[in-house]
């Protein structure tokens, strides 16, 4: 398809500095009408001026969207039933994000009779993959256009001067003041890139952090929750219902006044560089900790152990964008079978960036048996003898191999 017959683009817009020259350039270079859509997935910042940025570039269908409770419920919620977490430390804020705005982005071409849609990933970054991904996934025959990969505007520099000659308003600020760093934001974390944090030995400065205290900072006394699961996913905090968006959102603000999940990585990208990125997540981080404490309790042994085995492959999936693959959809089917008896309460204590498990309870499907687990006498429920045999027999082959080598 040439340029000339795009006459309708969908673009993932946020009236920031690139987003608002991807506008004006889509306008110029393919001279078509833009349709925006801003997401609003929890990311804290008032959302209507991107309304007025886009009604002054002369856009007539503008999309303003909350999807805070699809985002947790469909999206997040359903990725930490895998307790998944990449490379040992990634709780995927952002990499969980991109297929929610994406498969909207897919909607809204949809409903407007677009021919494509249009993303501000830049092609160094593993969203550009993802966004994509899901777009081809939904709509095999969309056209995506990523001006990254098309125009000469590669640096900021180059952006700014764009914007100047174009009078297009671009200042972004954060709590007041602007923010040297790249950054990403929604219900589920704030991540930080570029700036001095490209140097891997430099330790972020502490005014970087938005969401969490110190946790040399934190309170001198334990905060105690208890979070009370149903079907894998966290229903109630301290007995009070709220919904998926109102409980993770709960979950930051207590555990952010914690000084809890504060991240700093050097991670693999899927287009394949290093990259050093730090992270706030606290909800997540307890929500991590206490969905394996409930699972511990009432997930058969081998159920559990096969779940850790898959664990790293679907967070590979989820991070390199492949939410709606096949291979995704198969394993999510798989876990959500496990978690039909992960019912029950976990108590928390929080303290100083810790988060420790001191209870955990499932009045229908703990798998927990005092009877048998007592180190005082059991009345029969388990025989020691028979440890005999067992140990003899899984000893076999390495009295085998023993010999051999004897």
């Amino acid at each position: 398809m040439a340029q000339s017959a795009i006459k309708k683009v969908v673009l993932a817009y946020s009236g920031g500095l690139d987003t608002s020259v991807i506008l004006k350039w889509l306008q110029e270079e393919y001279g078509c009408e833009v349709v925006t859509f801003t997401a609003d997935i929890g990311q804290g910042e008032e959302l209507e001026p991107a309304r007025a940025k886009a009604t002054a570039a002369g856009v007539k269908e503008i999309y303003i969207d909350d999807l805070r409770e699809e985002f947790v419920r469909d999206f997040i919620y359903p990725m930490f039933r895998a307790n998944a977490i990449y490379e040992g430390e990634y709780l995927l804020g952002t990499s969980i994000a991109r297929p929610l705005i994406a498969k909207r982005l897919i909607e809204i071409a949809a409903e407007t009779g677009a021919d494509a849609i249009s993303h501000g990933a830049t092609g160094k970054g593993n969203d550009q993959v993802r966004f994509e991904l899901t777009s081809y996934a939904l709509n095999p025959d969309i056209r995506i256009i990523a001006p990254w990969r098309e125009w000469d505007l590669l640096s900021r520099e180059k952006l700014m001067d764009y914007a100047a000659s174009r009078g297009i308003p671009v200042e972004m600020k954060r709590d007041g003041a602007k923010s040297p760093y790249s950054m990403d934001a929604n219900l589920l974390h704030i991540s930080y890139e570029g700036y001095d944090l490209e140097d891997p030995w430099v330790e972020p400065g502490a005014a970087m952090w938005r969401w969490t205290v110190a946790p040399e900072q934190a309170p001198d006394q334990p905060a105690t929750i208890e979070l009370t699961f149903e079907r894998g996913d966290i229903t109630a905090i301290d007995g009070k219902t709220l919904s998926p968006a109102g409980m993770l959102a709960e979950l930051n603000r207590i555990g952010g006044a914690h000084g809890i999940g504060r991240a700093d990585i050097v991670e693999n990208r899927y287009v394949g560089m290093k990259s050093r990125g730090c992270y706030e997540t606290p909800g997540g981080t307890i929500m991590l900790k206490a969905h394996r404490a409930i699972e511990s309790l009432t997930l058969d042994r081998e159920a559990a152990h096969l779940k850790d085995d898959l664990m790293p492959r679907y967070a590979s999936l989820v991070y390199n964008g492949y939410w709606f693959a096949p291979e995704r959809l198969m394993l999510q089917a798989a876990i959500d079978q496990t978690q039909s008896v992960v019912n029950g309460v976990v108590r928390l204590k929080l303290y100083k960036g810790n988060v420790m498990v001191v209870g955990r309870k499932s009045e229908t499907d703990s798998l927990f048996d005092a009877s048998i687990a007592t180190f005082e006498e059991d009345a029969g429920a388990y025989d020691q003898k028979d440890a005999t045999g067992f140990i003899r027999l899984n000893a076999l082959r390495l009295r085998v191999a023993g010999r051999k080598r004897g």
